[in-house]
């Protein structure tokens, strides 16, 4: 069995959407980091902050709460371990007609579908969210 690491990190942040949990706390990593810094830019999460606990990183993601309509309502992981989705510029996936977006991971980092189109790049499909 394979761990991934990402599919974690994304059902910790459904999971505390659902429940309407105020923060996520989970082991930093770099691409994690990157992640929950998009969602908190596009609006997904209020921020997303680099801590220290008994000596180890952790990244800690703040929740958007007490709003009538949660912020993220659906969070799907496209590329797996068994099996990674690479596209092209020209291919770049839209979710639900341009309501959502795809996190591509591209050589110029981690980017949404609408900003790998403005940059003409493609690369690794992470996840669609809406």
């Amino acid at each position: 069995m394979q761990a991934d690491p990402i599919a974690d990190f994304l059902t910790q942040i459904r999971n505390a959407n659902m429940a309407d949990k105020t923060e996520v706390l989970t082991p930093y990593t770099r691409l994690k980091s990157d992640i929950a810094n998009l969602l908190a830019r596009e609006g997904f999460v209020q921020e997303a902050e680099l801590t220290e606990i008994d000596g180890k990183q952790r990244l800690k993601v703040v929740m958007k709460t007490g709003q009538r309509i949660k912020p993220i309502r659906g969070l799907k992981k496209v590329s797996k371990p068994g099996r990674r989705e690479y596209v092209g510029a020209k291919n770049l996936p839209r979710v639900l007609g341009g309501f959502g977006f795809a996190v591509i991971s591209t050589s110029k980092g981690i980017l949404t579908d609408q900003e790998a189109r403005k940059e003409n790049i493609g690369g690794e499909v992470l996840l669609h969210i809406w």
